[in-house]
């Protein structure tokens, strides 16, 4: 056996492996597919696409593809507006279907939502215990007898 043979046989996963006879796992079947956001929560970052059919009626019986933010094609803080049309790639899941790679109609990047996800209420701090007393908490603040 040659040296590239030899390589060759190792990147490809073929004989000298080391795994037995494991057999190998079929990559998931990546399906493309077109339709418009059903529901998009910015907060969680994820959301629904229901699919449509290529005449952009819905199809039958209705068919929803998770989406989470991380695959959206787009600059910015990455969501889906409500209605907006999308194109995308997709499998399917142990879950259902999820989305793979998500763009705007063309291949163009996503429009996404106006909204934002509220920002955090700021915690009020209490100040320490050791602070509450000016004498070192033995006895009463102020006054006498």
């Amino acid at each position: 056996m040659t040296t590239a043979t030899v390589s060759l046989t190792l990147l490809t996963g073929g004989p000298g492996k080391g795994r037995g006879e494991e057999p190998e796992k079929a990559r998931p079947q990546v399906h493309s597919g077109s339709g418009f956001c059903k529901w998009f929560n910015v907060r969680m970052g994820f959301g629904f696409i229901s699919m449509t059919s290529s005449e952009g009626s819905p199809v039958e019986p209705p068919l929803d593809v998770f989406v989470h933010q991380s695959k959206l094609v787009m600059e910015g803080f990455r969501s889906l507006k409500e209605g907006e049309q999308v194109e995308f790639t997709y499998k399917t899941s142990s879950k259902g279907l999820e989305s793979l790679r998500v763009t705007g109609p063309g291949g163009g990047p996503c429009a996404g939502s106006e909204r934002r996800p509220k920002g955090k209420v700021p915690v009020q701090k209490r100040k320490p215990k050791g602070d509450r007393w000016e004498d070192g908490g033995v006895g009463f603040r102020g006054g006498s007898k």
